[in-house]
């Protein structure tokens, strides 16, 4: 017969209901991290075969009674072999031992006898398997962040545990709501230990309150490196998170003014650019940019990851207030045009060509095989882009007039703007997208001293980037540049 082992009482040994057998312990006063705390016995039961093959016999043979917790295996070792020094001890015969956990219903040795079914008991019998109590240890790696943060932080701020947050590089961001910064160093150790990419957590101390975008931080756990490498694009961007503008969340935003906008040897100019995240990826794919930031930190960055992508044939930092790059764009053109060779780029091409048994032949393929692409550089601008959602707008009246110095008379092919922009509204309003749209339209109206007549809203495509808030959309708004404006004198 089947043999039932008793155990002596646990000490420690938490008795829970099944809603909170796995729920971590609960301590609304702890404001430093102790993992110590977490540590947590579960009491089961354990089945021992003698021929450990029945344990996967028996698993489906009789499913229903094992235990099926997610993160928690039902099959356990219940000893290690012992080695001393190179040999495997006789009595041990260097076999580990293991069991099937039985379900969390049969915590006991009496639960088993009066639980399992007769058909379960009679093979456990023809088997001479064994059941033992047996104690699961649940410590703080088991748990999730949110379960963690649930069982330390006061009951009445539950409703919104703090979990979310962005990552950049090696960094995790949150923006902390007043009510949870004087547990900062308490939710950022625990999403430090709960994802393994991440080695600091900096909390937003305020809002955006510098003209670069830049906001105050706080470390609130792991080391104080804010120099990230960050992978987007297919690119890799160096910076200094602490002191140039980054938000992750604008990759898609990134990827689809290149891949749908953006052409080969066509000129795009970034008026904000940032570190690159436009300007980069465009270069990269041919494109010529003329990439502008005011910010000093952020174009000692730029610099450095066109040539850590190796676009500096094609990406041309520039250090210049946005107004002025604006305004001075046709001549900074015009500079690269006269600075190169004969108005041509020389970007040079990827060795992609499969290797081939050496002969004549291939040799005089691969001499022939040019180094080097010959790129025209346009002699007009196809794009401008002009990621400042908070001001952009202010800055489109810079457009009128732009071509109003031109010698010839010929007019230009007019470029697209691509705009960034907010349209906050008040919670009492029920907006429709349209109403929207309408209200970003007048303000570029506004700020370009023109009116629907020359620029109608039928001409601009409108396309919602992201919701920052529920009443606060970010927009990003394409159109051409009417000539009427260009060579407004």
């Amino acid at each position: 017969m089947f043999r039932l082992f008793g155990l002596n009482r646990y000490i420690h040994t938490i008795k829970m209901s099944s809603l909170n057998k796995y729920a971590p312990p609960v301590n609304r006063h702890m404001t430093k991290l102790d993992k110590s705390f977490f540590i947590t016995k579960v009491p089961l039961c354990v089945i021992e075969f003698p021929d450990p093959k029945n344990i996967s016999v028996f698993s489906k043979k009789f499913k229903d009674y094992i235990l099926r917790i997610p993160r928690i295996p039902h099959v356990i070792k219940l000893s290690e072999s012992v080695k001393n020094g190179d040999k495997t001890l006789a009595c041990d015969n260097g076999i580990v031992k293991k069991g099937v956990l039985l379900t969390d219903t049969i915590s006991n040795l009496d639960d088993a006898e009066k639980k399992l079914s007769d058909d379960a008991k009679a093979f456990l019998n023809e088997q001479n398997a064994t059941i033992k109590p047996y104690e699961y240890t649940l410590d703080y790696d088991y748990w999730q962040a949110e379960d963690i943060l649930k069982s330390v932080l006061p009951e009445e701020y539950l409703d919104e545990i703090p979990t979310g947050f962005t990552i950049t590089g090696h960094i995790a961001h949150l923006n902390l709501r007043k009510e949870f910064k004087p547990f900062d160093s308490l939710i950022g150790q625990v999403i430090l230990d709960k994802n393994t990419k991440i080695t600091c957590v900096v909390d937003k101390v305020s809002s955006i309150a510098t003209k670069f975008r830049t906001f105050p931080m706080k470390i609130i756990a792991g080391n104080d490196n804010l120099i990230v490498e960050q992978k987007e694009s297919n690119c890799i961007f160096k910076f200094d998170f602490s002191k140039v503008y980054w938000n992750s969340r604008l990759h898609t935003e990134h990827d689809r003014l290149v891949t749908q906008y953006f052409k080969p040897d066509e000129v795009v100019c970034d008026v904000f650019a940032g570190v690159g995240p436009f300007a980069v990826p465009a270069g990269k794919k041919g494109s010529i940019v003329l990439a502008n930031d005011l910010n000093p930190e952020s174009f000692k960055y730029l610099q450095e990851n066109i040539l850590l992508n190796k676009v500096d044939t094609t990406v041309k930092p520039f250090n210049l207030d946005g107004a002025e790059f604006i305004r001075q764009s046709p001549i900074l053109l015009k500079q690269l045009i006269s600075n190169s060779d004969n108005g041509i780029l020389k970007l040079r091409l990827k060795n992609n060509r499969k290797k081939h048994k050496k002969n004549d032949h291939s040799e005089s393929l691969q001499q022939q095989q040019p180094e080097f692409k010959e790129i025209i550089i346009p002699n007009e601008i196809s794009h401008f882009v002009m990621n400042l959602p908070d001001s952009a707008i202010d800055f489109l009246g810079n457009f009128v007039g732009i071509y109003s110095n031109e010698q010839d008379s010929e007019k230009k092919i007019m470029p697209w703007i691509h705009v960034h922009c907010f349209e906050k509204y008040g919670n009492d309003e029920d907006l429709t997208m349209e109403e929207l749209y309408s209200r970003v339209h007048l303000r570029i109206l506004k700020s370009m001293n023109t009116t629907s007549a020359i620029l109608p809203i039928e001409t601009m495509s409108f396309h919602l980037v992201r919701k920052v808030s529920p009443t606060k959309p970010m927009f990003c708004v394409s159109y051409k540049l009417p000539a009427e404006l260009a060579y407004k004198k």
